[in-house]
This record gives C-alpha cells, sequence and structure tokens, in this order.
C-alpha cells in the first residue's frame, strides 16, 4: 500500500489531519506492508506512526509588547481608538459593575420571579443604567426591602 493511503487511514486512527501524520521514514517497509486499521494502530504502538503536535501560537512576541507598553512605550495618539472619556478607567469599572448588577437582577428574576415582579423588573433594569445602585448588594437589598 502506498504512504499516502496509509497516512489517510492513520488520519482515521488518530483522529487528527493528514498534516499531522508522521511515519518513520526508516521503516518504509513495514509501512508498506500495511493493508488494515489495525496494521495501521500496531504500528502506532511500535512508534512507527506518531501524530504530530499541534503548532499553537506564540506568545514571544506579546510579552515583549506588553512590557514596552508597561514602560509607556507604544500608547501614542496613533495607536489609540476610541475618545479619551471611552477609553478612561471610569468608564470600564462602570460596565464591570453594570454587567454584573444586570447579571444578578436575572438570577433574582429566575429565583424569586414574584418578588422582582413587585418592584418591577424594567424599572429595576433602568435603575441599573442610570447608576441607581452602588453594587449588586444594594440591588439586591432593594429586591428583599419590596418584598417584606
Amino acid at each position: 500500500m502506498r504512504q499516502e493511503k496509509v497516512k489517510r487511514m492513520a488520519t482515521l486512527v488518530l483522529k487528527c489531519g493528514v498534516n499531522r501524520v508522521w511515519l518513520d521514514p526508516d521503516k518504509g517497509d513495514k509501512v508498506k506492508s500495511v493493508m488494515t486499521k489495525e496494521d495501521v494502530r500496531t504500528l502506532i504502538e511500535e512508534g512507527v506512526i506518531k501524530k504530530k503536535m499541534q503548532n499553537s501560537q506564540s506568545r514571544g512576541r506579546a510579552r515583549i509588547l506588553h512590557q514596552k507598553r508597561k514602560k509607556g512605550r507604544k500608547r501614542g495618539k496613533g495607536k489609540r481608538k476610541g475618545t479619551k472619556k471611552a477609553r478612561s478607567e471610569k468608564k470600564s469599572t462602570w460596565i464591570k459593575n453594570v454587567r454584573s448588577q444586570r447579571k444578578m437582577l436575572r438570577q433574582l428574576k429566575k429565583e424569586k420571579g414574584k418578588a422582582v415582579e413587585k418592584v418591577g423588573y424594567r424599572r429595576l433594569y433602568k435603575r441599573i443604567k442610570g447608576g441607581y445602585f452602588k453594587g449588586k448588594k444594594y440591588l439586591k437589598a432593594a429586591v428583599e426591602e419590596r418584598k417584606g
């Protein structure tokens, strides 16, 4: 059997692509004698056929860039996207806060449906958007207060 066919059979056994199958070049006669998948399995056990490691994306360059940015390089006007306001720390913390509160509100609606309905789901949602609650604790307290 030709090597291409053996490789194709090995892909089915190893569950990978053709390019990841490695055949030992020194043991070409053994590879040519293969007829079935069972033969391929025995050659895999012997180490004649192997599965190559998958190439992963190198983080080396990313680490170097990160170090430079820590020093303050590569943060010039040409690298910026968005307004100063959009890039500020204030906004990102607000986003985190709002997202966590909305998640909490959904959970409360699922758990204590009637309690949230009394206050009004939409009303609470709008209040979260408006920054009415400092955090999740305050949101939960508002729902519990109306429930009791």
